[in-house]
């Protein structure tokens, strides 16, 4: 039977397996359709596996290719500790061609493997930017509303509360559905109110 699946090689932990749901992207799925509580008219689930060494090694056992790929990954990543990025994956390239691994594939599109990698690891590093500069634009908003109140311990309280805000006011946006990028362009612009 047709089914839906990810496989999930990301470096932030990660449960071996999980199943996501549409339905659980919208929060009161009910209230959109006016009515009382009732099950979606359309749900997709999505079974994601994680493919990460140490993660779900019966399943990635069973597909050669699926195998070559998680250790490829993982030797990319433990390249990079020792050497920079861009050298890091050449490294695991050329290992990998060395010993058999994905041999024939990356003999033919390691330019575009290696391409690939580097526009993998700019967009993580880009969104993990995006993220700490959103967090600082709360805590800023939160200082100036703590100025504001002019008590002297309104600094003490603001950064609390600017923490606090600008947390959930990122996660807010995200659970609204928006990118990374437009919720850190909200939360810096100079029309904060204004959605």
């Amino acid at each position: 039977a047709p089914e839906f699946i990810v496989l999930y090689n990301g470096t932030k932990p990660y449960p071996d397996q999980t199943t996501l749901k549409l339905s659980d992207a919208f929060k009161d799925a009910a209230d959109l359709r006016g009515a009382a509580p009732s099950p979606p008219v359309l749900e997709l689930e999505v079974k994601v596996y994680n493919i990460n060494k140490g993660h779900n090694a019966d399943i990635v056992a069973k597909c050669e290719k699926l195998q070559a790929y998680s250790f490829f990954v993982d030797k990319v990543r433990e390249m990079g500790r020792d050497l920079p990025k861009e050298a890091a994956m050449k490294a695991a390239i050329d290992y990998c061609i060395k010993h058999g691994v994905l041999q024939d594939f990356l003999e033919t599109n390691s330019s575009e493997v290696f391409n690939m990698l580097i526009t993998e690891w700019d967009t993580e590093e880009a969104q993990e930017v995006w993220f700490e500069e959103g967090v600082e634009a709360g805590l800023a908003r939160g200082l100036e509303r703590g100025r504001e109140e002019g008590r002297e311990e309104g600094v003490e309280v603001g950064l609390e509360r600017g923490r606090e805000e600008g947390w959930l006011a990122l996660a807010q946006l995200l659970q609204e559905g928006k990118t990374l990028d437009e919720a850190m362009t909200y939360l810096k612009g100079p029309t904060a109110g204004a959605r």
